[in-house]
């Protein structure tokens, strides 16, 4: 049964402005039937973190999950009728011991302070409902959503999504118009759905009735993108985000990419997290030659609270978000420097890499204190500094009967001072996690 979804000014305001094309092409009607797909997506899943505190244990968790998606055709006529449907099972393989707690599977607690061993397996399902009429698209249900105010978290076993509404319209060649309204969540590690929340907000307070978004995304101009968006997660903050990345092309082996993303988050209504007044930025250069690619970026947090984001989810588009740490503390100011290879450069296709190094410093003089609205954030030192390590290595089967298949191996080292440990017990840790993606497509 799909959810009334009540469409605020801000979300009726913004969608209004989508254009509709003059007239429809029916010759190119898709059939309900004749234009849809099957495709199954597993995952094999291992989390390893080695928490470097005395007395504290390990998370360790391996879990294969699959995900079943179909996406119908639309019937012919000006107003197209379609669906959507998924399903997705999770399978625990090793998550009990004491070690559960990595997120990739259920959280269980035995009492109020002590993780329990996961289920030993969580599934769910969903389906959405869609109308298609020139070149606007709307979808009703249970959402796939991926923007930089409302990403489903895609970096676990399951994915992430969402229950509401989207509009998206394509009238415009290389602009992409969307807005929509989420009142739910179904995270990557549980079966149910929630209220949305923020990943920082102290529990309890951080729950939202919805959130209504709205943006356009540009990649009409040769070796130019460029994103603009702005959201409202009722009664906690408005945010606004805006992006710009520019392809120089120096010649057939060499190639160089600027670009910047910003944030601007504000509280709003009934402030559940209290007052919000956050300017958080990055930005980057890259010098691609051949098959290496070098990377050195900058990003700066200006507020006393921590750039937030959706609990669980992607939607934070800053280079320094890494594979443990986002660098997004209080007044942080952070650097990062990053070394990419292609192996087809040595006869390898599908071998890739990724080492880079990043390093902050938080302010946290001005920070919250006594944890009204945050519970993350405890340290009041000036010089709170961190630093974090990571390396990615991926193989994607290139033929046979693996094509497709990849694995991916990530390991992270993170390293905190006296002052930053005291911002999560945990800031001092080596992390691993071995991803197997098989995509096999039906029909």
């Amino acid at each position: 049964m799909l959810t009334a979804y009540r469409l605020t000014p801000l979300f009726v305001a913004l969608a209004a402005t989508i254009p509709f094309a003059a007239q429809a092409d029916e010759d190119k009607a898709e059939g309900f039937i004749e234009g849809s797909s099957l495709n199954l997506h597993f995952r094999n899943a291992y989390f390893n973190r080695d928490n470097h505190l005395p007395g504290v244990r390990d998370t360790r968790e391996w879990g294969q999950g699959a995900v079943a998606r179909f996406e119908s055709g639309y019937t012919p006529g000006v107003v197209g009728f379609g669906l959507d449907a998924h399903a997705m099972l999770g399978l625990k393989l090793d998550g009990g011991g004491g070690h559960a707690g990595t997120s990739i599977l259920p959280t269980h607690f035995k009492n109020e302070d002590e993780l329990g061993a996961a289920p030993h397996s969580f599934s769910t399902a969903g389906a959405a409902v869609k109308l298609k009429a020139f070149d606007t698209e709307l979808k009703a249900g249970d959402l796939f959503l991926t923007n930089p105010v409302i990403a489903g978290g895609e970096t676990r076993m399951l994915p992430q999504t969402f229950r509401g509404v989207h509009l998206t319209n394509n009238s415009i060649d290389g602009l992409m118009l969307e807005a929509g309204q989420a009142s739910f969540t179904k995270p990557y590690n549980q079966s149910g759905h929630r209220r949305i929340d923020t990943y920082y907000g102290k529990l309890g307070d951080n729950e939202s009735k919805h959130l209504n978004w709205a943006g356009a995304s540009w990649t009409g101009t040769e070796n130019i993108t460029a994103n603009l968006y702005a959201a409202e997660l009722k009664d906690i903050w408005n945010q606004y985000y805006a992006d710009f990345d520019y392809t120089y092309v120096v010649n057939d082996l060499v190639s160089l990419n600027p670009g910047v993303h910003f944030y601007h988050t504000q509280d709003t209504g009934q402030a559940l997290l209290g007052k919000i007044d956050n300017n958080t930025y990055s930005v980057h250069f890259t010098v691609n030659a051949g098959f290496h690619s070098v990377t050195a970026a900058y990003q700066r947090v200006n507020g006393n609270t921590p750039f937030d984001y959706i609990n669980l989810g992607d939607s934070i588009y800053l280079d320094n978000s890494r594979m443990y740490s986002d660098f997004n503390a209080p007044n942080e100011k952070s650097w990062k420097l990053q070394y990419n290879y292609d192996f087809a450069g040595l006869g390898v296709p599908g071998l890739t890499s990724s080492l880079s190094y990043s390093r902050g410093e938080a302010d946290l003089t001005k920070a919250d204190k006594d944890l009204t609205h945050y519970d993350y954030y405890r340290a009041d030192g000036k010089n709170a500094m961190h630093w974090e390590r990571d390396l990615d290595v991926k193989y994607v089967f290139q033929e046979g009967n693996l094509k497709d298949l990849s694995v991916l191996l990530r390991y992270a080292t993170h390293r905190g001072s006296q002052g930053y440990a005291s911002i999560d017990s945990n800031s001092d840790n080596d992390e691993l996690r071995v991803i197997v993606d098989y995509p096999v497509n039906i029909f």
